[in-house]
């Protein structure tokens, strides 16, 4: 199931990159570099949250030089969410609840301003925070919180 999430985030981004011109900002390292990189950063939500470089996270999604780009980003986030949820939900984690909320805002922050790249992937990481809400009520406000900050900050 996760694969052909993971699938069809890759095939929406390609469709729709293909069809429009997308951004000539790269897509940086940091971005992509790994799970753990970007949960390191969402340490800090709700409060400004950076990657090793300065990014934001939502710069990850609107600065898309192509579609390997595009795709690797929304694997990266989708892995990072799922295990987000997976954690907030075990462990009635609320720091992992308020991270998956700041990483959903700040990729509908990001999502916001790509004219539709990024939509899928937004749609895909924004049903990993509502299925925490649907699993774990109690960690709603955590989810919440974080995505307000996220869209502020993120």
């Amino acid at each position: 199931m996760r694969h052909s999430a993971l699938a069809a985030v890759g095939m929406a981004i390609a469709a729709v990159n293909g069809g429009c011109g997308a951004s000539t900002a790269p897509v940086s390292s940091a971005c992509t570099e790994s799970e753990e990189a970007i949960r390191a950063a969402l340490r800090t939500a709700p409060g400004a949250v950076r990657l090793t470089d300065g990014s934001r996270l939502s710069q990850c999604i609107r600065s898309g030089t192509g579609e390997a780009d595009l795709l690797d980003v929304g694997m990266t986030f989708t892995r990072t969410a799922d295990g987000l949820r997976v954690q907030a939900r075990e462990k009635q984690d609320e720091a992992a609840a308020v991270q998956l909320g700041y990483l959903v805002g700040a990729t509908r922050k990001g999502a916001a301003e790509t004219n539709g790249v990024m939509a899928e992937l937004q749609r895909r990481v924004g049903l990993v925070g509502g299925r925490l809400q649907d699993e774990a009520p109690s960690l709603a406000p955590a989810v919440q919180k974080g995505l307000v900050a996220g869209e502020r900050r993120g």
